[in-house]
């Protein structure tokens, strides 16, 4: 359900506003005993960007008003970081038969 309302409806609102900046947006998922536990990894090119998107206390977690309804917890602060190296891989060739 969270799945499903992040892809259809919260990534193409966050898509929608065309922040100047915002390069992309993932989402992760594990199972942890019974329940499955989410990250989004949001990636901006600048703090300015990240501030455009979150506001001023840019610290403070996004979570619309329709998420926070199907969570049963989540993060109330929000982590930053730099992305001080970065190395990618060949991607995968999948053969279609």
């Amino acid at each position: 359900m969270y799945e499903a309302l992040l892809e259809e409806e919260i990534f193409v609102g966050i898509e929608e506003r065309r922040i100047r900046g915002f390069r992309g947006i993932q989402l992760l998922r594990r199972d942890v005993g019974d329940e499955g536990e989410f990250v989004t990894i949001m990636r901006f090119e600048s703090l300015d960007a990240v501030i455009e998107f979150a506001g001023g206390d840019y610290e403070v977690a996004v979570v619309p008003s329709a998420a926070r309804a199907v969570l049963s917890h989540f993060d109330e602060r929000s982590q930053h970081y730099e992305i001080k190296a970065e190395r990618r891989g060949e991607p995968s060739h999948r053969s279609s038969s």
